[in-house]
Order: structure tokens, then C-alpha cells, then sequence
């Protein structure tokens, strides 16, 4: 390495090729992705689309961005080709030649003309600080640098625009078309505007959704959020909210609208299957009150929770619905079956429930009984049937099982003593039998 010039320490032959090899590596992937950013179909769109608001600014800013770009690119692939052509009159270069490269390589040799300066690439505002400068000088590193920050932030506006643009407006179309066949159905059970809520709703959606479709063409980028925390180019989401309210809205809408047209048509079979559920939940309660008694009688000692009553408001709520029917009130009778169909499975829920906590004083029986059993299946089965120490621990053990009332906490102490004898009779006969002896 020679003496130090303006440009830094003098390069040798071996530092110029490097720097030559990877400043090439790095123009050809400018020069891809540069072309890749020219050809992206998001940024054909713009160019073609009338853009308003937010879009319409940051696009007039991109298209100078994107501009500026290629002017830096021409002068860096104009440097480029110089320090190639001076690399190339040698094999071995001169003191002089080196001394030029090194200048091309890492100096300010680049002299970018005057054209729009932008905030956004780091240029200076005339309006702000003054005259624009008559030109800038760089050196390749510094406009690499420059160069990938326009990118960054030109591919940033187009991905986004083009983000909002794929997502939206197919799903807005979609939406429509949903808006339309439920527009239909409203119109083909009496549901219009002015005569009935669901009515209204759907002329405020249709409203909505035709000036969402032509904000979301105009201007994307107001429904576009960027990620928090991150600097990739596109890094965020089309925002949907306002998509997503009027979904929702016209959801719930279709739901009423059905809801009445399913209630003309089957609202008998609905009366009956809410009365065959809330007469299952009598039975059931009915069986749990019969329950509570034998338990009472056979466990001793057993905390057993109350049963309640039948479910006599919801009895007379279904007398209402029938008689809604009767007299072909579809809009009440509509939210009154839906409401008496959740009611009705919730009481047949608890209902269950109460059979469950009460009976499960039995079941904890019945676990007991069965265990009992299957550790004596077990000890038959390996010879040890009539040993004398395990069947008193048995006889113990069922006497309490089958025995009224049955105290479930000693049965079960019964039960584990069992166990544990069988399981000592199981793994070490000779100690059992002294044991037993003893």
C-alpha cells in the first residue's frame, strides 16, 4: 500500500480488483432490482390510476424518487466503466494508475448534476435553507448508500398501493354482490326501507360500501398500516376496519332477514323442538330430584345440593311464541325463538348438571365397587384367591361398599387397604405371610 491522497491510503492491484468485483456484483443487483421496481405491476397501477389524497402526494414524491434513482444509477455505471477502463491499460498497473483508481474507487468522484432534490433522499430544500445546489459529489459507497434509500422508500410506497389494491377491492366486489342477493331475500319477505330496521341498514351499507370501493381505488394508502417497528419496504397490512364494520353490518343484517324467513317457514317445528327440550329438562330435573332422595338414603354423611324447580317462565314465554304464531307476528316472534333456543338448551344444560352434582356421591360408589372388583379379578387370577389376610381385607371393603348408608370415606380407606395387600401379596409373597402370621 502506497502513500495516503485525498482518496485514503493508495490501493494495490489485489484491493483495486476486489473493489472493482464487488462494486460490479453491486451494480448488477441495483440494476435488477431497479428494473424488477420499473416492471412492478403496483407501480403501473399508479401510473395509470387517478390518485387522490395521501396516495396522490406520496406518489408525486416517489415518481421524482424513482427518477432521481436512474440518474444516480447512469452515474454510478458511468464511474464504474471509467475505473474498469483505467483498470484495463495494464496487467500490471502503474504507480499512477493506481494512484487514479484509488481516487475513482473511494474518493468524491462522482458528480451528480443538477436535478429535483428531495428531503426524502437527503437532498436540500430550496424553499427551506436556501438555492439548491448546482451538483453533489459522491463517492460509489456513498451513493450505494443513497441509492438504496430511494429504493427503499419508492418500493415502500409502491408495495403498499399495490397491497391495498389486491386485498380490497376484489373483497369490497365480493361484499357487494352478497349486498345484492340479501337486498333480494329482504325484498322477497317485506324487509324495505322505511318499513322496517333491517331495511335501512341496508341502504346505509350500500352507501358505505360504493364510497369505501372509491377511496380504496383512489387513495390505498390511507388503508394501508405499517407494521410497528418495522423499516422493510411494505412492512404492514391493508387496514380492512372500515371493510370489516360494514361485513359485520350486513352479516348481522342477513341473519335477520333469514331469521324471519325461517320463521315463517318452520316456525311450528321450532315451537315443538323448544318444547321437546324444555320437557326433557323437566325429566331431567324431575330425575334429580328423585336422585337427591336415594342418595340421601344410601351415602352417608353427603353434602347433596338442592334441586330446582321446573322452568315455568320459559314455559310461558313459549305460550307467547305460539301465540306470535297464531297470528303470523313474524318480527316478534323471530328474536323471541332465538331467544327462548338459547334459554331452553341452557336449562336443559343445568339441568343436567344438577343430576350430575347430585348424583355423584353414586358414581364415586360405583368407582369404588368397581375397583375393588378388579383387584380381586387380579389377585384370583394370580393364585392368591383364598389367602386368609386378603379376603378379610375384601370382606371389609365390600361390607362398607354394599352396605346403606354407605360412609364413602371409610370404603374408600377400605379399598386402598385392599389395594395395598394385594399389591404387597403381588410383588413379595414371603413378606405377607409374615406379616400375616404375625
Amino acid at each position: 500500500m502506497g502513500v495516503a491522497g485525498p482518496a485514503g491510503p493508495v490501493m494495490d492491484r489485489d484491493e483495486v480488483d476486489r473493489a472493482l468485483a464487488r462494486l460490479g456484483a453491486e451494480h448488477e443487483a441495483i440494476e435488477t432490482s431497479l428494473l424488477a421496481l420499473q416492471d412492478h405491476a403496483g407501480r403501473r397501477l399508479l401510473e395509470g390510476a387517478r390518485l387522490t389524497g395521501t396516495t396522490e402526494e406520496r406518489w408525486a414524491s416517489a415518481e421524482q424518487e424513482i427518477t432521481l434513482l436512474w440518474a444516480y444509477f447512469d452515474a454510478y455505471a458511468d464511474a464504474l466503466r471509467t475505473a474498469r477502463e483505467v483498470r484495463s491499460r495494464r496487467r500490471l498497473p502503474s504507480r499512477g494508475d493506481l494512484v487514479e483508481l484509488t481516487e475513482l474507487l473511494r474518493g468524491e468522484s462522482v458528480t451528480i448534476a443538477p436535478g429535483p432534490v428531495l428531503e426524502g433522499a437527503g437532498g436540500t430544500s430550496p424553499s427551506i435553507t436556501g438555492p439548491a445546489k448546482l451538483s453533489e459529489q459522491f463517492t460509489l459507497a456513498a451513493l450505494v448508500d443513497r441509492m438504496n434509500a430511494l429504493y427503499a422508500s419508492s418500493l415502500d410506497m409502491v408495495v403498499a398501493a399495490d397491497a391495498v389494491w389486491s386485498a380490497l377491492p376484489a373483497r369490497i366486489d365480493m361484499l357487494a354482490a352478497e349486498l345484492a342477493r340479501t337486498r333480494q331475500l329482504a325484498h322477497s319477505v317485506g324487509v324495505r326501507p322505511g318499513e322496517h330496521p333491517a331495511g335501512d341498514d341496508l341502504e346505509r351499507i350500500t352507501g358505505s360500501l360504493t364510497l369505501l370501493r372509491e377511496e380504496v381505488v383512489s387513495d390505498p394508502l390511507t388503508y394501508w398500516r405499517r407494521t410497528a417497528g418495522s423499516s422493510a419496504p411494505g412492512g404492514g397490512r391493508p387496514d380492512t376496519t372500515a371493510y370489516d364494520r360494514e361485513a359485520r353490518a350486513l352479516e348481522d343484517v342477513r341473519r335477520e332477514i333469514e331469521a324471519v324467513l325461517g320463521v315463517r317457514q318452520d316456525a311450528e317445528a321450532r315451537l315443538g323442538r323448544l318444547r321437546d327440550v324444555l320437557s326433557r329438562a323437566d325429566r331431567t330435573l324431575a330425575e334429580a330430584r328423585s336422585a337427591r332422595g336415594e342418595v340421601l338414603a344410601k351415602i352417608a354423611g353427603s353434602d347433596v345440593p338442592a334441586v330446582s324447580g321446573p322452568p315455568t317462565a320459559l314455559q310461558e314465554q313459549l305460550a307467547k311464541a305460539a301465540e306470535y304464531r297464531r297470528h303470523g307476528q313474524w318480527n316478534r316472534l323471530s328474536p323471541l325463538l332465538e331467544s327462548l333456543e338459547s334459554k331452553a338448551e341452557e336449562e336443559l344444560l343445568r339441568a343436567r348438571t344438577e343430576l350430575t352434582a347430585v348424583t355423584a356421591p353414586l358414581a364415586v360408589r360405583a368407582e369404588l365397587r368397581g375397583r375393588l372388583d378388579a383387584y380381586k379379578a387380579k389377585v384370583a387370577r394370580l393364585g392368591f384367591a383364598e389367602d386368609p389376610f386378603l379376603v378379610e381385607r375384601y370382606d371389609a371393603a365390600r361390607r362398607m361398599l354394599w352396605s346403606a348408608p354407605c360412609d364413602l370415606r371409610a370404603a374408600d380407606a377400605a379399598v386402598l387397604r385392599y389395594q395395598r395387600a394385594a399389591v404387597d401379596a403381588l410383588s413379595a409373597p414371603a413378606d405377607r405371610t409374615a406379616r400375616g402370621e404375625s
